[in-house]
């Protein structure tokens, strides 16, 4: 039998009704998790740190683009600074706060994040689990 990936998904793509600023604050956002554009094509830009894991692009159907009620994409951070530095950023880009940054003891110990929603209202997080010792 073959072995599975490590990861379990190969990405993830949101719409947008303003395709340029979406870019544009999502080159922002990711930036401070060590997360760049790899590919892009009309319409539609992948961010990853090697493979495009986040797609925003305009929906194909030609639709107007809207965000799920109860969906939302994690991004991992390298440490507290990046999820503080991701959160800061999207405030200042436009973003609204979801949830400031900081430890989330219901979700696991170690769990710090920040939440935030898009310019087209999705919501995003960025976090990291702190393992003690």
């Amino acid at each position: 039998m073959t072995e599975a990936p490590p990861s379990a998904l190969s990405h993830v793509s949101l719409g947008t009704n303003d395709f340029d600023r979406a870019v544009a604050f999502y080159d922002r956002v990711l930036a401070p998790l060590g997360i760049r554009r790899v590919m892009s094509f009309p319409g539609g830009v992948g961010w990853g740190r090697q493979f495009p894991e986040f797609w925003i692009q305009t929906p194909i159907d030609g639709r107007a683009a809207a965000a799920g009620n109860g969906t939302h994409v994690a991004f991992l951070a390298a440490d507290r600074a990046a999820v503080d530095a991701f959160h800061a950023e999207g405030l200042a880009a436009g973003g609204r706060c979801e949830g400031p940054p900081g430890p989330r003891p219901d979700y696991e110990a170690g769990y710090y994040a920040a939440f935030l929603r898009d310019l087209d209202g999705h919501k995003i997080e960025a976090m990291l689990i702190e393992h003690a010792g």
